[in-house]
């Protein structure tokens, strides 16, 4: 099943993201471009001054960044969120790992399908690079915003619609399908977080330009970076005859030292959580965790 917007074809299938997620966690390790985004993600809770005693790191399987997190805030508790019970499963084997290697760590553990209630409330929401594989962004916005306290921030990066642009015409000139899904832009993201409960979302983008030394080498690392997963994609595998054509209408946009120039778009956004509005007679529930965290606001103001 995918989820679509019928006015602008935006839309992720599922079936076609679990089978990145699945050829991701085959892999040694997150994508190089994951790790790259997670650096420049993290320099954005600078400013923010954050200190948060519990974080919920969300498919940091797949996203990468657990390394800085854990180095930003070594006395933190982290909770990691991976998307199913092999993801788990690998992120607990590699807890058990010495410490001074990549990817160890004490974490707690659990996959998606959890209750929030095992995970708990957080005052940071960790998100790198997962929205690429979510079919739902609005739903997951909400979960986000449950599980934090008054005052946390959820942060996120995510490819954006100009990923690819160069690899997108030469599909259209080909006449083929879209070889990336629409991704969403992040004035949409944004309407998104107001919408699940987030005051004061900011969103920003920058584009990154990747050079290959031909087109193969290119599409061999786009296909690492997880695959497809446009609702309208092609449907089973292309023959080679298809393949050639692709890398020689590649090829043909090439520099003239025959490199290839790919532009990669990655929107970045955080939202709070802040106290619950009391209306005009209109009920507002707050949890008893939410009357604790604004009890203890109001003690330290004084």
């Amino acid at each position: 099943m995918a989820t679509i917007d019928r006015g602008t074809g935006r839309g992720v299938d599922s079936v076609a993201a679990r089978a990145a997620l699945d050829r991701l966690r085959r892999a040694d390790g997150p994508p190089w471009l994951h790790g790259e985004v997670a650096r420049r993600l993290i320099e954005r809770l600078a400013p923010m001054r954050a200190t948060p005693s519990r974080i919920v790191e969300w498919w940091p399987g797949p996203g990468g960044g657990d390394e800085l997190l854990r180095a930003a805030y070594p006395r933190a508790a982290r909770v990691a969120v991976e998307p199913d019970a092999a993801w788990a499963a690998r992120r607990r084997a590699a807890a058990r790992r010495p410490w001074w290697l990549p990817g160890s760590g004490s974490a707690v553990v659990v996959d998606e399908s959890a209750r929030d209630v095992e995970i708990g409330r957080a005052q940071l929401v960790w998100a790198n690079m997962a929205l690429a594989f979510v079919v739902d962004p609005p739903t997951l916005f909400a979960r986000w915003h449950a599980l934090l306290e008054v005052e946390g921030v959820a942060l996120f990066s995510c490819p954006g619609p100009g990923t690819l642009r160069e690899l997108r015409e030469v599909y259209a000139d080909c006449g083929w399908p879209a070889p990336t899904p629409g991704y969403v832009d992040m004035h949409d993201l944004g309407d998104m977080l107001v919408a699940a409960g987030f005051a004061g979302p900011v969103l920003d983008q920058e584009t990154l330009t990747l050079r290959w030394q031909g087109a193969e080498a290119a599409l061999v690392e786009m296909r690492q970076l997880g695959g497809n997963t446009a609702p309208g994609r092609f449907a089973g595998l292309r023959t080679p005859a298809w393949k050639k054509r692709l890398v020689d209408a590649l090829q043909a946009r090439a520099d003239a030292d025959g490199s290839i120039a790919l532009s990669i778009e990655i929107a970045y956004g955080h939202g709070f959580k802040t106290a619950p509005r009391l209306g005009d007679g209109t009920p507002v529930a707050v949890s008893l965790d939410e009357m604790r965290a604004m009890v203890r606001r109001s003690r330290s103001s004084r």
